[in-house]
């Protein structure tokens, strides 16, 4: 088995390759700076000369809020990115895993959402990539759709990154507290996503760590597990305005996953993992 990954300078594309790499899989990473995505030619050219069985696509316009200003460029990445990449993949019969987000729910109700149920993104981030979903499903068939939340790992920036920074400064972090979701350690879902290659159990999943929980209470677990302390004070979005507008409830069911491959460790494990290999 021969994989090609993209985005190997962001976090999940990093602790890709190098769970590829510990396998002693044969692996060929590339990032911006080697490949530009949005170039057609040169991505034809680029799978044409690799001839990978496997494409995992990581890489991603992920920037939230600037996505609703910077719209074009967000759209050239997300969509025709994934669109240039598909189609190589089509052509060499190479399986397709495409990284989505829980962003392509509205965050309405309380109930974690399932895979079959309505997407209906509320900002443009989460638009691109749903349509980027839909550019996988219609150029493919051995494609794997996985739908991620709250992504943290050693490689680029992430919220507990930020919670560590703020608590060098700070007594108290405002953090909101009526969004909740899971947190997800990228090297738990490279694992989970090189297992799933070695398969043709396709079709679309959601992964992340076992749990739940708001953002103000991630903070909280951030602190206190790195011996802290800094207090959390509770916020509401209304408090927080930001460009885009973000689901409330991001949570999403994960019994498919656990039930095709295996269930993600819960977050707080991962959370205690991640804290020691950034020391």
């Amino acid at each position: 088995m021969k994989i090609f990954v993209t985005g190997i300078s962001g976090q999940l594309g990093y602790d890709v390759l190098k769970e590829a790499k510990k396998r002693g899989i044969d692996i060929v990473g590339t990032s911006s700076k080697e490949l530009d995505i949005t170039d057609e030619q040169a991505v034809k050219n680029c799978i044409a000369s690799v001839k990978p069985n496997v494409i995992i696509h990581c890489a991603a316009y992920t920037a939230v809020d600037k996505a609703e200003e910077d719209r074009d460029t967000c759209y050239n990445v997300n969509v025709n990115g994934t669109k240039y990449l598909a189609e190589a993949a089509a052509k060499h019969h190479a399986k397709f895993v495409y990284i989505s987000t829980d962003y392509v729910f509205d965050g309405q109700g309380n109930q974690p959402f399932k895979e079959t149920d309505k997407t209906n993104p509320i900002g443009y981030y989460g638009e691109t990539k749903l349509q980027g979903e839909k550019v996988v499903q219609q150029l493919l068939e051995k494609y794997f759709i996985v739908r991620i939340s709250w992504v943290f790992g050693k490689n680029g920036h992430n919220f507990v990154k930020t919670m560590l920074r703020l608590a060098e400064s700070y007594e108290t972090v405002s953090v909101v507290g009526d969004q909740l979701g899971s947190p997800t350690y990228t090297v738990d879902l490279a694992k989970v996503l090189l297992d799933m290659v070695q398969t043709e159990r396709y079709g679309i999943y959601h992964a992340s760590n076992e749990g739940f929980c708001s953002w103000a209470q991630f903070a909280e677990a951030i602190f206190n597990e790195a011996g802290k302390a800094t207090a959390v004070k509770a916020i509401t979005t209304a408090e927080y305005p930001t460009k885009a507008k973000r689901p409330a409830n991001s949570k999403m069911d994960k019994s498919k996953l656990a039930e095709v491959f295996s269930a993600l460790p819960t977050w707080q494990d991962a959370l205690s993992r991640y804290l020691k290999e950034l020391q």
